[in-house]
């Protein structure tokens, strides 16, 4: 009997190939997200071995790529985000060739025995991996390509092939390009992170991308309520049958009534939670007086100097170019008020940086930070220092456990 005359296994139709399609695409895309990525890289969740090994197993079948390789990939990528040493930005490289060769900037990567060195431990090294995963990566892939064409019959080549473009097109192409390219940001972040979209399914909540480099640790990469992550979800369900145990969430703080005093605990949750400290102060502050300018003035060359500002005083310094810059410095200029707070944003932004001091010396620098917000007259801002000092950091149930 001929390949062309074999009709497969399967009774197919057109919806029968596009549910295939879809739930084992989508299972490469879930076990790249929980294993290679929340599991392997961040070490964010501990997944049992009757979680791993399926996983591994899949991995080698549908991609053919090495723990190994792609965890150092990635955290290269994190550790050189947007530089000439990110090994797959479209801040560097442009976007048209993350979109159609991203791949091919993977696998550039991946074969640099100092960047796998440097950045790929703590993966698998076992038998299965270096004897077979490691050793014979195209065989697995020769598999798939049997049971596809032994479901499916001659159609199962191009089906074969369809499931060969998931990663290079959804990982290397959408997420590494158009996250760092398109979309909104809830965080600003130093890179130009983005998320794609608010509800990750189809890339198992990679879409969620600006979140994730905020808190680059974190098994959960929604935030917002209307978000979703279907990586976490499915982390739920795997915690709840004692086959995964989250390490590593968010920070998130709480105010206590009555707290007047900047302590030692406030400056630690202000620290943590700086990402989420200063999404506030765009809202509660920066966005508070710049609204107010806009009703004060009745000059409307003046008003449409500030509209165009609104977005940019939110914005990272080191995102914008220099027309950007220049049309900050104008808004700024023309208005005390909207100038005060932004340089209040960036003393508070310096106190990130500051990894190398005492502990005493962080706390100095936030309470001679509040201190002098409030007494700079600008209600919003001395309302905003002075909820900084009922901070503390929220206890947080990590979910799941060990079986």
């Amino acid at each position: 009997m001929s390949l062309l005359s074999f009709t497969g296994f399967l009774d197919w139709s057109i919806w029968t190939l596009l549910a295939y399609l879809l739930v084992t695409t989508h299972l490469t895309m879930v076990t790249v997200t929980l294993f290679l990525h929340r599991h392997q890289a961040h070490r964010a969740v501990d997944l049992h071995p009757l979680v791993t090994h399926p996983f591994r197993f899949w991995l080698w079948l549908s991609t053919g790529m090495s723990t190994r390789e792609w965890v150092a990939v990635h955290r290269k990528h994190h550790a050189k985000v947007e530089t000439v040493d990110d090994p797959h930005s479209p801040q560097i490289h442009g976007l048209r060739k993350l979109l159609l060769q991203g791949s091919e900037l993977y696998r550039e990567a991946a074969a640099d025995k100092e960047i796998l060195q440097r950045y790929g431990f703590g993966t698998p090294q076992d038998w299965l991996e270096t004897r077979l995963y490691g050793a014979h990566p195209t065989l697995g892939l020769g598999l798939y390509f049997v049971v596809d064409v032994l479901l499916f019959g001659p159609i199962g080549i191009t089906v074969w092939a369809l499931q060969m473009m998931a990663i290079p097109f959804f990982a290397a192409g959408i997420i590494n390009g158009l996250g760092h390219f398109w979309g909104y940001r809830n965080y600003e972040v130093a890179d130009a992170s983005r998320n794609i979209f608010p509800w990750g399914i189809l890339i198992g909540g990679e879409e969620l991308h600006n979140n994730h480099h905020a808190h680059g640790s974190s098994a959960r990469f929604s935030e917002k309520w209307w978000e979703f992550d279907v990586g976490w979800f499915y982390l739920r369900v795997l915690s709840v049958l004692g086959l995964a145990q989250v390490k590593k969430l968010p920070p998130k703080t709480v105010q206590v009534p009555g707290k007047v005093l900047l302590d030692t605990e406030a400056m630690r949750a202000i620290i943590a939670t700086r990402f989420q400290v200063m999404a506030r102060y765009s809202r509660e502050v920066l966005k508070s007086v710049h609204r107010q300018e806009m009703k004060r003035s009745a000059d409307s060359a003046y008003r449409r100097i500030l509209a165009r500002a609104r977005r940019l005083l939110r914005r990272e310094e080191s995102m914008m170019d220099d027309r950007a810059r220049h049309r900050l410095a104008v808004a700024l200029s023309s208005s005390p008020d909207l100038k005060t707070v932004y340089e209040f944003k960036q003393r508070l932004q310096t106190l990130w940086t500051q990894t190398a001091a005492t502990q005493e010396h962080l706390l100095k620098a936030v309470q001679d930070w509040c201190r002098q917000a409030e007494a700079t007259g600008i209600k919003a801002l001395e309302d905003f220092a002075r909820s900084l000092r009922s901070y503390s950091l929220q206890e947080q149930g990590l979910v799941g456990a060990r079986a």
